[in-house]
């Protein structure tokens, strides 16, 4: 461990193309102690959701909180509960596809079904409001023959599209913490996680 305030060794090239194998393995050490403070980060990211989108009665955080709250509640394992507690997490940076940025955060970590519901939550949603700005509700139809389309129905009419409410008492983030761990301290794209629950 390099002491506080060395720096620390960096790579000889400019361009990748000039990296010598020595490069590459220091590289990798960062590359996987960077890894290993995910959970954290994603936790950190949570709390900056309290700034993000306004309109609603609850912050994004809330929302959040009460998504996975809910799922914790149903008894939902790890995987839906930590997917519940992430699915809105590229709110603020990417506005237009933040159920793709959810899903890419939580696929090397949880199984193939969970990643699929959540990167297809934000089409089901539209069930819920497209009809009142002209579009269509029914368009998360084009998957009805899907193994998981009813997962994803039931994912957002019983956990995402209710968690709106200022009443309602959630779980607060804190105690999601050690399920964010548990998820995220995974070997990344383990057949023992990422397979679906019925294979």
């Amino acid at each position: 461990m390099t002491a506080p305030g060395t720096p620390r060794p960096v790579v000889s090239f400019t361009a990748m193309e000039h990296g010598t194998r020595a490069d590459y393995q220091l590289l990798d050490g960062y590359e996987r102690e960077h890894a290993e403070g995910l959970a954290d980060r994603l936790l950190a990211s949570l709390v900056r959701l309290d700034d993000s989108l306004v309109g609603y009665q609850v912050t994004r955080l809330e929302h959040s909180l009460q998504t996975a709250t809910r799922a914790r509640r149903d008894g939902a394992d790890v995987d839906w509960v930590v997917a519940a507690l992430l699915h809105d997490l590229g709110d603020g940076l990417a506005p237009f596809n933040h159920d793709e940025f959810a899903a890419a955060v939580l696929r090397p970590y949880v199984r193939e079904e969970v990643v699929w519901v959540v990167r297809h939550h934000g089409l089901f949603q539209r069930y819920y409001f497209a009809h009142h700005l002209g579009g269509d509700r029914d368009e998360r139809d084009r998957f009805a023959d899907h193994p998981w389309f009813d997962l994803c129905a039931r994912f957002c009419a019983d956990w995402d599209q209710s968690s709106f409410d200022p009443d309602y008492s959630s779980d607060d983030l804190e105690s999601f913490t050690g399920d964010v761990r548990q998820v995220f301290a995974r070997e990344p794209w383990s057949a023992d996680f990422t397979q679906p629950a019925n294979s």
